[in-house]
């Protein structure tokens, strides 16, 4: 009897299956595509979605812990996006041609010490220069400001600007030539380097020339990345006007020397590093803002209006390949969030782009989308 009640069970048991097998399905063998909730399946091709317009030539971006967002405008307002859109006015800021309020930072130990960097260009004897200010951030106040490093020479270009933290815990600066092409050659100017300082702007006791200078020979820096190495990639703008080109990626280490003004392209000379890569004579990236994930540095393209990403999970560069060329214009920056997006910053208000309806604006894409 028991032998017959349990062949009963089983007939019974694969009837059910098969007639509902999502049901009875998901109890033994948990859930399939068609019980998972509509809206929940992440297929990877989300279109690029902007989630904050009506911005004024932004130029830097950072996540606070909590999910708002701060972002830097060149005519000097730090907004911090949330729920609302609170902006804290920058004292002393020179908005001039390339210049104004640029690059920022979060301190390593935000959580703890509340502390930002900024990087602006002000006024200064009837010219301009370029400087480095910490503050703590308080909600929507910024108090106990402090200077980190100064007199770094600006101009209406070539002012740099970007300052990132590095996996060593240094701040490194990226600087221009503001328009004097011999400073990137002399090693005692700030002007064409990438610079590398302690937290509190105090001088490294391991910088190659007992300076701020990490290395030198640069044109116009906008861009900083670390690998997962370690090692440090950097954007840099080539020659511009009607022989423009030559626009690069280098892999920047200590006390080296770029080439600028000497050398550009494959062009070799000793002692000096060429690019990882460039984008030729007939080419134009005009390369800002700089991020890594998962093996590629990506980088937004300001006149070449693109997304470019390359692989660099060999230690040099590889392929280059480029996303959304027009599609939103000129871009900025380009940051991974803490979420695993990835998130660009438009810049078509500042009289070289044509501004579209709701610019400047920040747009999230899924990296899944990009193929990384």
């Amino acid at each position: 009897m028991k032998k017959i009640l349990l062949i009963i069970f089983c007939v019974l048991l694969v009837g059910a299956l098969y007639l509902n097998r999502d049901a009875l399905g998901a109890l033994f063998f948990g859930p399939t595509e068609s019980t998972v909730p509509e809206g929940e399946i992440e297929t990877g091709t989300r279109e690029p979605e902007t989630i904050v317009d009506g911005l004024a030539i932004p130029w830097e971006i950072a996540f606070l812990p909590g999910g708002d967002f701060l972002v830097t405008e060149r005519a000097g307002r730090l907004l911090r996006i949330g729920e609302n859109r609170d902006v804290i006015e920058i004292q002393g800021v020179a908005h001039r041609g390339e210049g104004g309020l640029l690059g920022l930072a979060l301190h390593p130990r935000f959580t703890e010490n509340s502390f930002i960097y900024l990087y602006l260009t002000t006024a200064s004897g009837g010219g301009l220069t370029n400087r480095v200010e910490r503050y703590t951030l308080e909600g929507t106040t910024l108090r106990n400001r402090r200077v980190i490093i100064e007199n770094i020479p600006g101009a209406s270009n070539h002012d740099g600007g970007r300052i990132a933290f590095g996996p060593d815990g240094k701040l490194y600066i990226a600087t221009g030539d503001a328009g004097v092409e011999e400073s990137a050659q002399d090693i005692k100017n700030l002007a064409g380097k990438v610079l590398r300082l302690n937290e509190d702007g105090s001088i490294p006791a391991d910088n190659p020339f007992s300076s701020a200078v990490y290395s030198y020979g640069h044109r116009n820096v906008q861009g900083l990345a670390w690998d997962e190495t370690g090692a440090l990639w950097a954007t840099e703008h080539g020659r511009s006007g009607a022989v423009s080109g030559f626009d690069e990626v280098n892999k920047i280490e200590k006390g080296t020397n770029y080439g600028w003004p000497e050398v550009e392209g494959d062009e070799r000379r000793n002692g000096m590093r060429s690019p990882e890569v460039h984008s030729g004579a007939s080419d134009t990236w005009a390369p800002s803002g700089m991020a890594h994930f998962k093996g590629n540095v990506l980088f937004a393209g300001l006149r070449g209006q693109s997304l470019y990403v390359v692989d660099v999970s060999s230690g040099s560069a590889q392929a280059l390949r480029s996303f959304f060329r027009g599609e939103f214009g000129r871009l900025r920056t380009v940051a991974v969030g803490p979420d695993g997006m990835i998130y660009l910053l438009t810049n078509n208000r500042d009289g070289r782009g044509s501004p579209r309806a709701g610019d400047d604006r920040i747009v999230r894409i899924d990296p899944v989308s990009l193929g990384i």
